[in-house]
């Protein structure tokens, strides 16, 4: 289970870079660095594809 914060600080699987994603994306967030999908919604908690690496304001 995925801890309860409103974003998160991903990392892409493909160029490395970290992004903020929210929690709760109602579309596919992909990387601005190089256009990979970081996450996918559910309709509660992102899917995520790329590695959380911690809590946004953390």
């Amino acid at each position: 289970m995925r801890p309860p914060a409103p974003f998160w600080i991903v990392k892409c699987p493909d160029c490395s870079g970290e992004q903020t994603v929210f929690s709760r994306p109602a579309s596919t967030v992909n990387c601005q660095v190089c256009g990979a999908t970081l996450a996918t919604p559910t309709g509660g908690q992102a899917k995520l594809r790329g590695e959380l690496v911690r809590l946004a304001g953390a």
